[in-house]
């Protein structure tokens, strides 16, 4: 087996270290109707289509319960898109703000690319969110060969298969068995498992972690090793079939994998 395709996944992956630019969106998007979800609570449905996100936050027991002891009934689909009215909005005012990739992302796509690699992406951002993300990324030296958001593929998002299968057509790959999957939230896991490919979770600057740099940085090492473990886990029980801690790791894994 050899790869000849990767399909890399944006925050919190190539760019936006711990992927916080949609958690403070969401947040301030549910606070403006009375409802204070927690950063666990924001992130776990992360990597899904955004209104798919609103609406998996809202079906959680507690925040569904907060809803309901504040509105007096249960949310309905015209309150999952009121929400999301503000989410939208909140997240296009920063987005410029998350567009630097990651570090190592520059020198591992090269490396990649010289190896004859194609490299596809996927998100759960919308097209407009990207029209702002990916040409900023691209400034400071990132972009990937071809990009989808869920609205290409008739809002079919994570965990559909569908984005990654638009990739590979676009990008000419004709055997699932040569792609791998790069991500950093349990939606891309899905998302790689449901294509058929294999797929790679990486700790470090991911959702799962949820940490900025500096935070951990200042982390003792076997507490590093603790929320490792974890990660882990929730990566493997999502479908992931590699864990890495850095995407530095990741030219080696190919050449692991082809050998």
């Amino acid at each position: 087996m050899s790869i000849k395709t990767i399909i890399l996944d944006w925050a919190g992956t190539t760019i936006d270290f711990g992927s916080f630019a949609p958690v403070d969106a969401f947040m301030s998007a549910f606070k403006a109707y009375g409802i204070n979800p927690t950063a666990d609570e924001t992130r776990a449905p992360m990597g899904l289509a955004k209104r798919t996100h609103v609406a998996m936050m809202l079906s959680g027991e507690r925040l569904a319960a907060e809803w309901v002891a504040k509105y007096g009934k249960p949310h309905m689909e015209a309150d999952i898109d009121a929400v999301y009215e503000k989410f939208e909005p909140a997240l296009l005012s920063v987005l410029e703000n998350y567009a630097i990739p990651l570090p190592n992302v520059l020198d591992v796509v090269a490396q990649i690319r010289e190896m004859g690699i194609k490299i596809g992406s996927t998100t759960g951002y919308t097209r407009q969110m990207m029209d702002i993300v990916a040409p900023l990324a691209k400034e400071n030296g990132y972009t990937p060969d071809y990009l989808v958001c869920p609205e290409d593929v008739d809002g079919k998002g994570r965990p559909y298969p569908y984005m990654i299968w638009r990739n590979l057509e676009e990008l000419g790959c004709a055997n699932i068995s040569e792609v791998l999957k790069i991500g950093d939230t349990e939606a891309d896991m899905q998302e790689g498992k449901a294509a058929g490919c294999l797929s790679v979770g990486i700790l470090i600057g991911s959702s799962v972690l949820g940490l900025s740099e500096s935070e951990l940085a200042s982390l003792s090492q076997s507490r590093k090793d603790e929320l490792f473990v974890t990660a882990r886990q929730r990566y493997f029980a999502s479908g992931a079939n590699f864990v890495i801690e850095s995407v530095a790791e990741l030219p080696k894994l190919i050449t692991t994998i082809g050998g």
